[in-house]
């Protein structure tokens, strides 16, 4: 009996000098320091391809140097470096019929190559159903493989002008796209009811552009081979329209909160010194355009030798199921989150499945690149995503955040995946995609 209390109280002591050292390391101070430099104005809402994405950049490198991480094997620094094209519109004409159809009317999509032509010989013309959801048939026209006039009842101009606000951007693609020559157009048109006759050509610029994830590592010990993720987004939307002034999409909660905990939990391991498996730490860029920063990077893997991904995106505001809570998307398909959730017995923080499974979140963020290949990758948000009217505005600043919120979401991501970390726990397998 007195051996057992001796052990129970030997155990105690040292779950509180555990939450002592994440208090220490983990605190309110250093967390406004990281989110507040990232969502600052003058990061300019770190939009991909601009001097504010680089200043993010370089600043996520110093943090991640001052922690004393190491750049992932085979990079010279913390800059995991690669390429894609912009496609930038100079100018196109589309006519149905004979008639031009106004600039305001039109919008494409897939271009990838420097001059696009399209007529009845390699293209078909498709009309929008009015008494159909926009958005499915939308869906299904991007998805044709094949390049159409899709015309769009005017019922639906609201939808169709902020599709056309996005879709306006330069596009970005792959090599391989640039030189395939072949690839599917989607040419939307407004406010026309049938065409029998049709034509469309576009005149585009191409640019090769840089891109950089920002990543270090903890090496591990007995189990260096084996890879556990740490990661978030550090990209944002940018410059948007003006609204009360403002017109700047600081992103604070997308995904400023996440990078934040990214770098936090690689300053608590670094200082724990008790990881068996490889940490790797790792700050997105191009979430906003097509994920491509996850892409580049899950290449460079081998996705066996990955045992579990932890992504953060939107940790900074209370969740649907109240404080101290968050939810993990995919949750139904691995145990990861029971291991998590196993961790924090005895705590006040308790881990959720996501509540929002009609978004389809779990293929919507930085970890669906690891998931389609095996590994137990999941997302943890506390975000209410169904309700949020913050999300991609300008009204998503550091004052609209919760860091308390942001805090107790880290430091229970912190204790709950230590026997994921130090080896004695390893998540099952997701089901593979199949292509």
């Amino acid at each position: 009996m007195k051996k057992t209390l001796l052990f129970t109280l030997v155990g105690l002591a040292s779950l509180q000098l555990n939450a002592q050292n994440i208090d220490k390391i983990i605190t309110r101070e250093y967390t406004d320091h990281l989110i507040k430099t990232l969502s600052a104005d003058d990061m300019q809402g770190r939009a991909t391809f601009t001097p504010g994405i680089d200043k993010a950049a370089t600043f996520i490198e110093t943090e991640l140097k001052k922690i004393g991480l190491k750049p992932l094997a085979g990079e010279n620094g913390f800059r995991q470096t690669f390429f894609k094209y912009r496609v930038s519109n100079e100018s196109s004409s589309v006519k149905i019929d004979g008639q031009e159809i106004a600039p305001e009317n039109v919008f494409a999509t897939g271009l990838a190559t420097e001059n696009i032509s399209l007529d009845k010989n390699n293209a078909t013309i498709i009309k929008l159903d009015a008494d159909k959801p926009f958005v499915a048939q939308f869906r299904a026209a991007m998805n044709a493989g094949k390049s159409q006039i899709v015309l769009v009842d005017a019922k639906f101009a609201d939808m169709f002008n902020r599709y056309r606000g996005h879709f306006s951007e330069p596009n970005t693609v792959d090599e391989k796209d640039i030189k395939a020559k072949t690839g599917a157009v989607q040419v939307f048109v407004l406010g026309k009811a049938d065409a029998a006759d049709f034509t469309a050509t576009f005149k585009n610029k191409i640019d090769k552009m840089p891109l950089f994830n920002v990543a270090g590592m903890i090496p591990g010990k007995s189990k260096a081979k084996e890879l556990v993720v740490f990661s978030g987004h550090y990209d944002h939307l940018g410059i948007l329209k003006t609204v009360n002034g403002d017109s700047i999409a600081n992103g604070a909660d997308d995904d400023a909160s996440g990078t934040t905990a990214m770098i936090a939990l690689a300053k608590y391991y670094k200082a724990q010194k008790n990881n068996e498996r490889t940490l790797i730490f790792v700050a997105f860029t191009a979430e906003e355009i097509g994920g491509f920063g996850a892409k580049y990077f899950s290449e460079k893997l081998n996705p066996d030798d990955v045992v579990a991904m932890f992504n953060i995106e939107m940790i900074g505001k209370d969740s649907k199921f109240g404080k101290n809570t968050a939810f993990i998307t995919g949750y139904e398909r691995s145990d990861f989150g029971k291991i998590l959730q196993k961790n924090l017995t005895g705590t006040e923080f308790a881990f959720h499945p996501d509540p929002y499974p009609q978004q389809n979140l779990f293929y919507r963020s930085d970890n669906a690149t690891l998931a389609a290949l095996g590994v137990p990758a999941h997302t943890i948000s506390t975000d209410k995503i169904d309700i949020d009217k913050l999300y991609h505005t300008v009204k998503d600043e550091y004052s609209s955040l919760d860091v308390e919120n942001i805090l107790s979401t880290i430091k229970a991501i912190a204790k709950s995946a230590t026997t994921i970390v130090n080896g004695t726990d390893t998540p099952t397998r997701i089901p593979k995609l199949e292509k």
